[in-house]
């Protein structure tokens, strides 16, 4: 390839880029205007963009438009910018201090992430009994067991925090349950996510290759963490934030591909990264002038900074999957998946959020909002449901149905809670204040 040839592909991405951060900010806006989580405009927008196009035109010129060249420009782009935006994600899968008490959170990740473990295996049933090939795809039984079963258990923490502060509700005992239960099963959802991966191979022989994978992604994010602990990564980390953020992003980067290239999916490998970086540490004494060292690191600065750069991106990878998943998936997937799938994604997380709250003592009232709120998918559940089909577990009818399940769930969460708050001020549902006697007294506290 010649200069010229180069030059006029890196103009082609550059402009390709400039309109789907474009398209995506559209798509912010109009959500925004709808009152629904931003996310949900630039999903569906990124998402369908693809096929609009195709749609209007014919194929010669769309590939004119979009060549592959081009196209595997934005497909590493998009992942790159999933694996930056994981590490935040990942590093915020920890339950802090001021959570709820453990026997309520225990009890509510009991109902909102078994529940929709079984509604999961009641969908792998349904396709079963349709027998529909297309979404069941060939690969082993029990991988594509679990990867549906955890697709239907995920809580979006992001978009919950973010529903949560614009309800007012962030510091209300349910609202705390309900978080530090997402990040709970999210993270228990991440756990299951790598085993059904290593399942996915076509022998028990092959599970060597993702072991080895989960092996070496988990010996560099350890090294990551040790080296993170000492004294200069504390002091670069204060100093140079914007730098440390560079070399976090890099080290993420490096543990994804080494773990896709040895078997297992990127987003395990950042992760795996976002889950080393060490939180505030309370034991590190309070920062002394006189001593360099002292004093916990202000990782939240870094990480937050991957993060953003990450999610700037991610618009990119929601169009790629939409021309190279969805465009066959449309014609492929049947209207019974997909009314399925969200019946089944609405009714195990409704219904087991609510089972949840109640089996931890929460009034009717707070247990149907956090019913709702459990309901809440949004990124997450993208990412999850992009794992298991580079992983080849979910084909794209069945990427189509879990994608329209998350979206309409993550859609439906503020008018369901609107419905719940109305229903309390008519006074035929308890008030917010009705919740266990530990949770409401353990939160007036703080």
């Amino acid at each position: 390839m010649d200069v010229s040839d180069l030059l006029s592909r890196a103009a082609h991405v550059t402009a390709a880029l400039a309109v789907v951060l474009l398209l995506a900010r559209v798509g912010r806006s109009a959500a925004s205007r709808l009152r629904q989580p931003e996310v949900v405009g630039e999903v569906t927008v990124g998402l369908l963009v693809g096929p609009a196009v195709l749609a209007l035109s014919d194929r010669a010129l769309f590939d004119a438009l979009l060549p592959a060249a081009v196209l595997d420009a934005l497909t590493f782009v998009g992942q790159t910018g999933l694996v930056l935006y994981l590490v935040g994600l990942a590093h915020k899968l920890r339950p802090g201090p001021g959570g709820p008490p453990r026997q309520a959170l225990s009890a509510l990740v009991a109902g909102a992430f078994l529940v929709p473990l079984t509604t999961g295996l009641l969908l792998v049933g349904l396709i079963a009994l349709t027998d529909d090939a297309a979404a069941r795809g060939e690969v082993p039984l029990p991988a594509f067991c679990l990867m549906v079963a955890v697709t239907m258990s995920i809580t979006a923490v992001p978009v919950l925090s973010r529903i949560l502060g614009d309800r007012g509700l962030s510091e209300s005992a349910e609202g705390r349950l309900a978080l530090a239960s997402a990040i709970v099963m999210d993270g228990l959802g991440w756990i299951i996510l790598t085993l059904a991966v290593g399942l996915g191979a076509d022998d028990l022989s092959g599970l060597w290759e993702p072991a080895v994978a989960l092996l070496a992604g988990g010996g560099c994010a350890l090294l990551l963490r040790l080296a993170l602990r000492t004294g200069p990564a504390r002091r670069l980390c204060r100093r140079l934030p914007r730098t440390t953020a560079a070399l976090l992003g890099g080290a993420a980067l490096g543990t994804a591909l080494l773990t896709e290239h040895l078997g297992m999916t990127a987003i395990v490998g950042a992760a795996l990264v976002g889950l080393a970086i060490p939180g505030e540490d309370p034991a590190v004494p309070a920062e002394d002038p006189a001593v360099p060292d002292a004093g916990p690191a202000p990782w939240t600065e870094p990480v937050a900074a991957v993060s953003h750069t990450g999610r700037m991106l991610t618009p990119v990878f929601f169009v790629v999957t939409g021309v190279t998943v969805l465009i066959d998936a449309f014609s492929a997937a049947s209207w019974t998946l997909i009314t399925g799938t969200l019946v089944l994604g609405c009714a195990g997380k409704l219904l087991g959020g609510y089972a949840g709250a109640r089996l931890a003592g929460t009034r009717p009232g707070p247990a149907r909002r956090i019913g709702v709120l459990m309901n809440t998918r949004g990124l997450t559940e993208l990412i999850v449901i992009e794992a298991g089909h580079r992983a080849g577990i979910l084909p794209a009818p069945m990427v189509l149905a879990l994608v329209v399940m998350a979206l309409a769930t993550t859609a439906m969460t503020g008018p369901l809670l609107g419905l719940v708050d109305r229903a309390e001020r008519r006074g035929s549902v308890p008030a917010r204040s009705e919740l266990p006697r530990s949770v409401a007294t353990e939160g007036s506290t703080r």
